[in-house]
């Protein structure tokens, strides 16, 4: 199965493979031609006809036969170092483009370093193998034929007592297949692992330094490593211990043949020429069936990494079946009767919401933490689907909207601050494929981001780092927040936008929100209460309920929960 996705893998390149293995056949046959020359010298130039050999037949059939086998080799090495790297740009391709549509949870179950090891690493295995095992297989194996052949022909007797040892290699072959293919996926599996603790050591280098956890991480990689190097370890002894057994088989067969060869001699059934062109052969024949029984090893890692990769493409993507909004959406959200558990588990992290936000409404959801409130607005751009119950946009049903048309409505700024390695501007366009220069530059103004870009050497053109590490925290929540000025959607969610900000740029970023809300439909996430107690209306959630809604003043009077929790914030 997997090696029938492979090779239809390779359909838009077979006439290059084919080409390919053309050439492969122009190398097998070479081999059979030095011993022809070799047998043919021996039995015309070291007796009574040496006069009549033109000597110079000699050196230009050799010369030749290399010449040719050299293009030959060349353009088999050349052909197929293209189709894997076609391949291998594809198999990557194909597993990023999943990743980058597959639903949120996916990213639950799934660890960074496993993704990150199956489209660098593993997609690489396939393509190894495909590159050397197709060659040495077809090759070889071909080499084999064209030997076995130039065998039969000059010594058929000899050649049946030679072919007698083989099934002897051949099930040699298939005893240690099945105990590679378990061990190279354990490897691949420890392999994962080891990556995932390089991920987390490099994106937690602070935290590492402050906790003193470097011994701690060390006897973990070091763990893992050794497991991998176990693993390395046995899949060597099940590969090397085939060779030796082959050569053995391989060593046994040539001592009969010699015997048997010798017995012809001395009947006058064989020449000295004959004899030296066919034990020539018969050595000949051992490198490639050595080539054939190491194959197994690099075979298995490539079909057990094959194996991860096709499954990772096919992890199913998000359901996308709804309309396109052909207009901006008024930004009218409705939640009725919505509840919602997480994937895997039991316990509800939303019961029974009922919701209405008209557009141009600013709601801000307060409590406790895992009151439920990331959980709500989740939903609204899809990253989750409700168990039960509906969300409506302007009286439309989420699930009967196209994703990229329902997120195209949505702009989201969050704590946890998501930038790329690339320009300011960039980022503050992200997602626009034809960057507007005036927008980006009132984007900039608007969330207080102009003596920034006034200080950096190259404006708004500068590299920014890794998830914009050459920043300060304030100055990368300014910049969230000016792409979502950029993006110019009709609903607007903040999960705590103002949180890595200190007091001055609080309030000057605060300004720019407010004036970003204006006209649109806004869900604010917040545990500072200061900060929204301008919202049109308070929701509070407790255990993924909505226990209390209303404005600022009305929920104080009413000296219930959000009352609760304003004084215990308050109270110095």
């Amino acid at each position: 199965m997997v090696f029938r996705r492979l090779w239809a893998s390779i359909t838009p390149y077979r006439a290059r493979v084919w080409w390919a293995l053309l050439t492969m056949l122009g190398t097998a046959s070479t081999e059979v031609m030095f011993p022809k020359v070799l047998g043919y010298i021996l039995d015309h130039g070291f007796n009574g006809d040496a006069s009549k050999l033109a000597l110079w037949k000699v050196p230009v059939a050799i010369i030749a036969i290399f010449l040719f086998r050299g293009i030959c080799t060349f353009t088999t090495s050349y052909l197929m170092t293209w189709v894997s790297s076609k391949l291998l740009n594809e198999l990557r391709a194909r597993v990023f483009d999943r990743i980058l549509n597959v639903p949120i949870s996916f990213y639950q179950a799934e660890s960074s370093g496993r993704i990150i090891n199956t489209i660098m690493f593993e997609a690489q295995q396939i393509v190894e193998m495909l590159k050397v095992s197709m060659t040495t297989l077809f090759r070889d194996s071909l080499t084999v034929i064209v030997l076995m052949a130039a065998l039969l022909w000059r010594n058929w007797q000899l050649t049946i007592v030679a072919l007698v040892l083989m099934p002897v290699m051949a099930l040699l072959v298939r005893g240690v297949s099945k105990r590679l293919r378990k061990l190279n996926q354990n490897q691949l599996d420890v392999n994962n692992e080891l990556t995932q603790v390089i991920e987390e050591a490099t994106r937690a280098s602070q935290v590492i330094r402050i906790f003193g956890g470097q011994k701690y991480e060390q006897q973990r990689f070091d763990a893992k490593n050794e497991k991998l190097r176990g693993y390395a370890m046995r899949t060597t002894v099940a590969v090397a211990s085939t060779t030796p057994l082959t050569q053995l088989a391989a060593a046994v067969a040539v001592a009969v043949v010699i015997m048997f060869a010798v017995s012809q001699a001395a009947a006058d059934a064989t020449t000295a020429g004959h004899f030296v062109e066919f034990v020539s052969l018969m050595m000949l024949l051992l490198t490639p069936l050595k080539r054939l029984a190491d194959l197994n090893g690099p075979l298995q890692r490539g079909m057990a990494a094959a194996e991860s990769v096709f499954a990772l493409i096919d992890t199913a993507p998000e359901s996308d079946s709804g309309k396109t909004l052909t207009a901006r959406a008024q930004g009218r959200l409705e939640f009725v009767g919505t509840n919602f558990s997480y994937p895997g588990q039991e316990q509800e992290a939303l019961k029974d919401i009922n919701l209405r936000v008209e557009p141009g409404e600013t709601i801000a959801l307060v409590g406790m933490s895992g009151g439920g409130k990331t959980s709500l607005v989740n939903l609204v751009p899809r990253f989750y689907t409700p168990n039960s119950g509906d969300i409506l946009l302007d009286g439309c049903s989420l699930q009967a909207i196209s994703l990229s048309s329902l997120r195209e409505q949505i702009a989201m700024v969050s704590q946890n601050v998501v930038l790329f390695d690339d320009t300011l501007a960039a980022n503050i366009s992200y997602g626009d494929g034809e960057p507007d220069a005036a927008r980006i530059a009132a984007a900039v103004q608007a969330a207080y981001l102009t003596d920034v870009v006034r200080d950096l050497p190259d404006g708004l053109n500068t590299m920014i780092g890794d998830n914009g590490m050459r920043l300060s925290g304030g100055q990368r929540q300014r910049l969230a927040i000016a792409r979502a000025i950029y993006k110019n959607a009709p609903i607007l969610i903040l999960d705590e936008a103002t949180s890595a900000l200190d007091s001055e740029s609080e309030r000057a970023v605060q300004a720019a929100l407010d004036e970003l809300m204006q006209g649109r439909t806004t869900l604010v996430i917040a545990h500072r209460l200061s900060t929204i107690e301008r919202a049109s209306r308070i929701a509070v959630l407790v255990d993924g309920r909505i226990v209390e809604m209303g404005t600022h003043a009305q929920l104080l009077d009413n000296n219930g929960v959000y009352a609760n929790l304003y004084r215990l914030q308050f109270a110095a």
